[in-house]
């Protein structure tokens, strides 16, 4: 067994393989894939460019988003909450979210949750409104 030492690194970066679930330019470095399901937490490390964001969506497990660089906002059913660099953001599985820069800056968080299914057909609600 050998340590994994992985830096976060925007030039590492990629654009999603399913762009159909961000809105603005967004990329994403891979810095952990367990090899099965629900075994380890993946990693991955995602890019927003001013205003961009995922679509809504939920997990079947938990997500934390910590935030690296500049101010994300994260929504959740009702609520909408601006994380600053630091921050670390608990979403509970099976919770409608979505997250992203603020309009005004870009960002960065490391999403951090157990390889399972996302459910990106759940209904839009008031995404549309900011």
């Amino acid at each position: 067994m050998r340590m994994n030492v992985k830096r976060v690194d925007p030039s590492q970066a990629h654009p999603p393989a399913q762009p159909d679930y961000f809105e603005g330019r967004v990329r994403m470095q891979e810095l952990y894939q367990p090899d099965r399901d629900g075994e380890e937490s993946e990693l991955i490390a995602v890019f927003f460019d001013a205003g961009a964001r995922t679509i809504p969506h939920t997990h079947q497990s938990t997500q934390v988003l910590h935030v690296i660089s500049g101010r994300c906002l994260v929504v959740i059913e009702d609520e909408r909450r601006v994380a600053e660099t630091g921050d670390m953001v608990i979403v509970p599985r099976g919770v409608w979210h979505w997250h992203g820069a603020t309009g005004n800056s870009p960002a960065a968080h490391i999403s951090i949750k157990l390889p399972g299914r996302t459910d990106w057909t759940v209904p839009r609600r008031d995404w549309a409104s900011r």
